[in-house]
């Protein structure tokens, strides 16, 4: 299959190339830049240079395609303050591709987030199907509505599924949750955690990922929904508990009402207790995660390393 990879040279995306190509699929990576370009090219991907707010030029690619894994999101928009904005141009960027791929049964497959799904209970493939009056206008609810968008593709001769990410893509390199919570507590001399710090987070590693991807594009049934969890839950204080040993630093709780001071940006995300389950993933299509678990992986030195 010659498939189309937005995010291409991304965290995840630098993964998933190489497992398509190690499968004999031929990938055509988008690039916004010339490093990203650059990358792309090093690991023996096709280069379409182009930007997620082209959505004529990503309907073009994705016509050129035997398939689609949508990976991007246009993070520094949304970090900046506007996630309207970028929650906006990916929608317009499924829309865009899924009319390109109509009538064709070719897969698209768009990565989405699990993180608050169901809060207080193991989420499961089956749930978030239904439009949320609660998260309706806040970033939940933009990305789950973009969710929905690419499954009703189906309707239209789309093989669309969606897979749906942990907070926590963990693994060598991660400069995500797991890397900044590090951050956090090397800076202010603590391993924090909420309360009592018993919630709980699912997790994935990258390399367990990017076979999911692989796996989803070549075969997920239309309309599938995926998620990729290889920890269903881990506590928040075992977490805080392994930073805390490797920074030699304590491990301690914070108030709820002090979470967005002392956490930043993740104040909103480190006290949810969202774990979730990849039963009926695995079942569907045979996916055995590979890498090692979230606090196996937070035993490693990567983590830790200062710039």
């Amino acid at each position: 299959m010659r498939i189309f990879v937005t995010g291409a040279s991304g965290w995840i995306g630098s993964a998933v190339v190489p497992e398509l190509l190690g499968a004999g699929h031929e990938v055509v990576g988008l690039a916004r830049s010339e490093a990203s370009a650059q990358r792309l090219q090093a690991a023996g991907a096709i280069v379409h240079r182009g930007d997620l707010g082209d959505a004529d030029d990503l309907a073009k690619a994705a016509a050129d395609s035997d398939g689609v894994i949508h990976l991007a999101f246009q993070h520094e928009v949304a970090f900046s303050g506007n996630f309207a904005a970028a929650g906006a141009a990916d929608r317009r960027a499924v829309e865009a591709m899924g009319a390109a791929l109509a009538d064709s049964d070719r897969p698209l497959v768009l990565a989405s987030g699990m993180l608050g799904l169901t809060p207080g209970r193991v989420a499961t493939e089956g749930d978030g199907l239904v439009p949320d009056a609660a998260v309706r206008g806040n970033p939940a609810g933009i990305r789950a509505a973009t969710a929905l968008l690419a499954l009703s593709l189906r309707g239209i001769g789309v093989r669309s599924s969606v897979l749906r990410l942990p907070p926590t893509v963990h693994g060598d390199g991660d400069n995500g949750f797991m890397a900044t919570l590090v951050g956090i507590a090397r800076e202010r001399r603590v391993a924090g955690y909420v309360g009592d710090g018993s919630n709980r987070w699912p997790a994935v590693h990258r390399s367990a990922t990017a076979s999911l991807f692989r796996l989803a594009v070549e075969a997920a049934p239309a309309g599938s929904v995926l998620h990729a969890a290889a920890d269903e839950g881990v506590a928040f204080c075992d977490i805080a508990d392994a930073m805390g040993r490797h920074l030699g630093v304590p491990a301690a709780s914070v108030a709820p009402a002090d979470a967005a001071e002392h956490f930043a940006y993740l104040g909103h995300f480190v006290g949810l207790d969202s774990p979730a389950s990849a039963a009926v993933t695995r079942e569907l299509l045979a996916w055995e995660p590979t890498g090692p678990s979230l606090l196996e992986d937070l035993e490693q030195d990567h983590y830790y390393r200062e710039a």
